[in-house]
């Protein structure tokens, strides 16, 4: 029993952002789909409000927002050095799923905070990356330009009201996942005395 919560901390301590140009087919089939968004929504939620919401976005739909991004791109600064505007073209084309985790924040609500609507949603996404990896799959959170784009908020059917929390690429890594530097928890913690 001392073991056990060592160990169930593994899969946190082995999660890794695989970049999203690292990741290829498959991507998970229809039942591991359903059943990471089943548990992905698993999440601390005050007033059960549910404030977030899926946009899932595979096959060629991946290039055709790319093809919308490179059009932003050019629209917004004509001047665009080509490699930027092919960069935003192949943004989404490389894992097969991507799944736009969308707040659908209440501002006003009268008892919950819009700032812990938020943190739901987030803790979606999160839950999002550390199930993918667990059903053998790379992921990587972004969110980008793309994320506060009006014009590619409003393609995708965002309302003015939500906002993209990220986009998370979830596919087969082509590699492995690199380990980066972690924080020194030492560094970041305090203990209030009173």
């Amino acid at each position: 029993m001392a073991n056990l919560p060592m160990s169930a901390l593994k899969l946190l301590n082995d999660r890794r952002s695989t970049p999203s140009r690292q990741l290829g087919e498959p991507g998970p089939d229809p039942a591991e789909l359903r059943a990471l968004l089943e548990a992905a929504v698993r999440v601390p939620d005050h007033g059960k409000l549910v404030p977030w919401r899926f946009i899932l976005i595979r096959g060629d739909a991946r290039r055709r927002l790319g093809d919308l991004l490179a059009q932003t791109t050019l629209a917004n600064n004509p001047d665009a050095a080509p490699a930027v505007v092919e960069k935003d073209r192949d943004r989404f084309s490389f894992a097969p799923l991507i799944v736009t985790v969308v707040a659908r924040i209440e501002e006003t609500h009268s008892k919950v905070p819009a700032q812990e609507q938020l943190l739901a949603a987030g803790c979606v996404a999160y839950n999002l990356l550390l199930g993918a990896q667990q059903l053998g799959y790379g992921a990587q959170w972004l969110t980008g330009w793309a994320a506060y784009d009006a014009t590619i908020r409003a393609a995708l059917g965002v309302a003015a009201s939500e906002r993209v929390v990220g986009f998370i690429h979830i596919g087969t890594a082509l590699e492995s996942a690199p380990e980066r530097l972690r924080p020194d928890v030492d560094a970041l913690v305090s203990e209030w005395q009173g």
